[in-house]
């Protein structure tokens, strides 16, 4: 199966590329082989085409959890899933998947059964926790985690040693930019990490979306420019529409900061609410806006 599916190599790293580069919903797999055993980084959709070379994985490590990189679990139910332990609730159960994302009730009910449907979703009791730091010697080959949280509470660089290859996940430098906005993403971790993940220790750079492989650190410097200044486009969004007059989070979200006007995935308010909150929190904390006693915000005066 895996013959009809685009690929790269790099040493002992393959990569096997999904739908349209990896754009969600699929994602880009990576599998490293070591003289000893071999593991995979993450699973997406495209994990289900590849055959034996991803199902007979020693072990998956997850760089984080979301249902897009845990598609192809079911398919290797002997293999050891490492997760860090800041997501590895996420992994083990939907109670604690759920509590990942912090959606509403209304949207998580409806989420599961997408989820269960079009990811093949199933949880990971088994899932072993890991810290910053962990390493794993796959033979001749050792795969290294640097904890580069934001996006998700536990979101890992996996880096390949002594090659120089990280999988940089969903730090995806995509056109979107950075997501922060679940439960447990944090826009403040996502800013140190972008400032972080420049000194890697890396010749090439695979994200789970969209970019797919850097190989050039000047492109991928570019790149990760872009990527972080949606940042500070948001920030001004928000100045913007509170400059036009103030508004409450809710008036906030239902302009739209993060998705465009036409998004109606049952999720995109709860998502725009929790990056708009953390957006205002800066912003209040450096004295550029202030709440009024209604609830609302306005520019500080």
């Amino acid at each position: 199966m895996s013959n009809s599916i685009q690929r790269a190599e790099f040493g002992p790293v393959t990569v096997f590329f999904g739908d349209k580069g990896g754009k969600y919903p699929d994602g880009n797999q990576v599998v490293v082989r070591g003289s000893d055993s071999r593991a995979v980084f993450d699973s997406p959709l495209v994990s289900n085409l590849i055959g034996p070379e991803y199902d007979e994985a020693d072990l998956s490590i997850l760089g984080h959890v979301h249902e897009d990189h845990m598609v192809g679990l079911h398919r290797i139910p002997r293999a050891q899933v490492h997760v860090h332990e800041r997501d590895v609730e996420a992994a083990r159960s939907w109670e604690g998947l759920a509590r990942h994302y912090g959606y509403s009730e209304a949207v998580l009910a409806t989420m599961r059964v997408k989820i269960a449907k079009e990811f093949s979703y199933a949880p990971r009791p088994d899932a072993i926790a890991y810290r910053d730091g962990a390493v794993w010697d796959l033979g001749g080959v050792r795969v290294r985690a640097i904890h580069m949280p934001g996006h998700t509470s536990g979101h890992c660089v996996l880096l390949v040693e002594p090659h120089g290859i990280a999988f940089i996940g969903d730090i995806d430098l995509s056109s979107f930019g950075p997501y922060y906005g679940d439960a447990t993403s944090s826009l403040a971790e996502f800013r140190a990490t972008l400032r972080r993940v420049v000194d890697v220790p890396a010749k090439v750079w695979i994200t789970s979306h969209h970019k797919g492989v850097y190989t050039d650190r000047t492109a991928f410097l570019d790149a990760l420019a872009a990527f972080g200044a949606r940042v500070g486009d948001r920030e001004q969004r928000v100045l913007d529409l509170l400059a036009e007059q103030p508004r409450s989070l809710a008036e906030l979200v239902a302009c739209r900061v993060v998705y465009r006007p036409e998004a109606t995935d049952g999720w995109v308010e709860d998502v725009e609410a929790h990056s708009i909150r953390q957006h205002l929190a800066e912003l209040v904390a450096a004295g550029r806006v202030a709440q009024r006693d209604d609830g609302r915000y306005r520019i500080a005066a």
